[in-house]
């Protein structure tokens, strides 16, 4: 079977945009691409395409999916069992809600909250979360950076922060170009080599990464907003620019 783009946004609910994203960064590239430039996925397209949602649900980021699902040791069945014991216990979690809802609805005045609690849930999913990392995510860059970060000290890390929050205001001072302005790509390739100086070597792959992240993830949203209302946003969309330009 093979889909379209726009067949597999409308099956999986995904946008084009996105699914046009993940080709770039090379998370799902699709299996062929007609003389007319039609993307053609097929089903070993979309059973990555699951895996991808599986782990999107516990909130990985997309550049630790990718180095999962492309490592060779990637066990499918095994984290097919994980995804479906935290599922199990989202859905007992719901199916606990309901029922406080239910007595709610009939008069029962019982002040219950630990319905609403999601320790359990949270811990499961930080546990699969460092099992996965530790088993199929071991890249270079995660190693170049657990080596860097290890040496620094308390004036380290405040260089860091100092640098960071000068190109964070750089951005924010530029919001009112657009994200193609020669201003505005400056700071974004400073920020890719601030990330290369301190961490690790931030490929255009990486960077794009990132940049994805800073808008789907909202811990990076919430940070990055502190200098600039939609700077997160404005920042994702610079990076995404440059990152095409530099193909």
């Amino acid at each position: 079977m093979n889909l379209t783009v726009k067949q597999v946004a409308k099956l999986t609910g995904i946008t084009v945009r996105t699914l046009h994203y993940y080709d770039e960064i090379a998370l799902l590239t699709p299996a062929t691409i007609t003389e007319a430039g039609y993307r053609l996925y097929n089903d070993e397209n979309l059973e990555r395409l699951q895996q991808i949602l599986f782990f999107r649900e516990i909130d990985f980021e997309l550049k630790n999916i990718k180095e999962i699902l492309d490592n060779p040791d990637f066990d499918k069945v095994k984290a097919l069992e994980k995804h479906k014991k935290l599922l199990e216990l989202k859905r007992n979690r719901m199916e606990k809600l309901i029922t406080l809802v239910d007595k709610t609805l009939k008069g029962e005045k019982e002040m219950s909250f630990k319905e609403f609690d999601m320790n359990e849930i949270n811990k499961v999913k930080e546990k699969y979360k460092e099992e996965a990392k530790e088993r199929w995510g071991d890249t270079e860059a995660y190693k170049e950076s657990n080596r860097k970060t290890s040496k620094y000290g308390k004036e380290d890390w405040e260089e860091i922060s100092k640098d960071s929050a000068i190109i964070y205001k750089g951005f924010a001072d530029n919001m009112d170009k657009e994200v193609s302005s020669p201003e505005v790509q400056h700071f974004v390739q400073e920020w890719q080599n601030h990330i290369t100086k301190y961490f690790y070597n931030c490929t255009k792959e990486i960077l794009a990464g990132l940049g994805e992240m800073y808008v789907a993830d909202e811990r990076f949203t919430k940070n990055i907003d502190k200098y600039g209302e939609g700077l997160a946003e404005f920042m994702s969309k610079a990076i995404y620019y440059y990152c095409r330009a530099h193909k």
